[in-house]
């Protein structure tokens, strides 16, 4: 008898605990559908969105989560470019019209660090994050102070701090100024209707400067606007041999 009543506690117990178990998988599950149903039509939407070129797409209350997940269905062999920042993700899909100041611009600052006597890292349209906050992808973007660091990368390592310089074409939103202001990217160059902006972080927010301190010595809100309109008018090759020309005068 007290043999029956302990192999019945002992059951009893197997099966609470089973029971226990079985609620505790039960309820995971649950949040895992939950989190899956909430990403679903987000990702859906994104997958679906077939976006012109020139096209620029908000989607407000975007968790870090969700952006996560939206940029590793996006890839990376994608014309697109993204920001993120307040929970706010944006993508834009440049103009055929805009690759070409871009070119302009990465292939001057390349030959003011030439001049300089400095080297340098490009890093193109990486991914910058700053976790659980933003995340932006400049059209293009150097590291200087920090060349040595980022030598051999192939990818962003945790700790790797962001380029001395990023550059974005066409972009004045306030969601993309805002993931550069969390990624604290030092000075930033906005290319936009013809004309260089220069800004500089300090004390947390961002100043616009007429001048470079990567380039002190240049009126480069001038030379690089100008030398891009010649571009347009006597070719790419032209217009940078002559802005070189200048440098050494």
């Amino acid at each position: 008898m007290q043999a029956d009543v302990l192999c019945r506690r002992q059951f009893a117990s197997r099966t609470g605990q089973k029971v226990r178990r079985s609620l505790k998988l039960k309820s995971h599950d649950e949040e895992i559908l939950k989190t899956m149903a909430i990403l679903s039509p987000v990702l859906k939407s994104v997958n679906q969105m077939q976006l012109n070129s020139g096209s620029v797409v908000t989607i407000p209350q975007i968790s870090w989560s969700e952006f996560e997940s939206i940029l590793q269905d996006l890839g990376e062999k994608r014309v697109s470019r993204i920001s993120y920042s307040q929970n706010t993700l944006e993508i834009r899909v440049p103009l055929p019209e805009q690759q070409k100041p871009k070119d302009l611009i990465s292939d001057m600052v390349k030959i003011l660090l030439k001049h300089s006597d400095r080297k340098y890292e490009p890093f193109g349209s990486t991914t910058f994050k700053q976790e659980n906050v933003a995340g932006v992808e400049p059209d293009a973007c150097f590291y200087i102070q920090h060349y040595q660091q980022m030598i051999g990368r192939r990818r962003l390592q945790a700790g790797d701090p962001p380029p001395d310089l990023a550059i974005e074409i066409d972009v004045a939103s306030k969601t993309t100024l805002n993931a550069y202001l969390a990624i604290a990217v030092p000075e930033l160059w906005i290319y936009r209707q013809g004309e260089l902006q220069i800004y500089l972080l300090e004390s947390g927010e961002y100043i616009s400067s007429n001048f470079s301190p990567i380039f002190p010595d240049l009126p480069l809100i001038q030379m690089i606007p100008e030398t891009i309109e010649k571009a347009w008018v006597i070719g790419w090759v032209e217009a940078l041999e002559e802005f070189e020309k200048n440098l050494c005068e």
